[in-house]
């Protein structure tokens, strides 16, 4: 089945399988380029939704990648305690640090790692959907399966 998908969503569907993910990426009938788009189209809470925020460290260009839920705002002064002082990521910074648009960062697949914060937030849920690389493609888990994935910290991030 991923020779239908584009292909940042086809490298997420790679990777998800190679690390043992037992749910396949899902292609939405409309953008889930937002939180909302995205939760509307599942028909699942704000929340749920595993947002992708990208941010550029200052100190050495490294993006850093924290996961929040839809329904929140990340406090980039708590980022900056964890990781070293943050600033925005334009759209091109973005695809060139991750390989994918904004709209469509997955949480796996990146062509360079960048530093992952997970927001302790999205435990709140059993299950939560995150971009899976392209702004149509998505794929279920739990927060422990995303923290399991990416090896990445879970922190007070919002």
């Amino acid at each position: 089945m991923t020779e239908n998908l584009p292909d940042g969503a086809r490298r997420v569907a790679a990777t998800l399988s190679e690390l043992g993910h037992p749910h396949e990426v899902v292609l939405l009938p409309v953008t889930g380029r937002t939180a909302a788009d995205a939760a509307s189209a599942l028909g699942v809470e704000l929340g749920q939704i595993a947002k992708s925020i990208v941010f550029r460290r200052k100190s050495d260009d490294a993006a850093v990648l924290v996961v929040t839920s839809g329904d929140l705002r990340v406090d980039e002064k708590l980022v900056s305690a964890l990781v070293g002082k943050v600033g925005r990521a334009d759209a091109d910074f973005v695809k060139a640090a991750t390989g994918f648009s904004i709209g469509g960062v997955s949480p796996v697949g990146h062509t360079t790692p960048p530093v992952i914060l997970i927001d302790r937030e999205l435990f709140r849920f059993d299950q939560i959907w995150a971009a899976a690389g392209h702004p149509y493609a998505v794929f279920p888990l739990s927060p422990a399966e995303l923290e399991e994935l990416t090896g990445a910290p879970v922190a007070d991030i919002s």
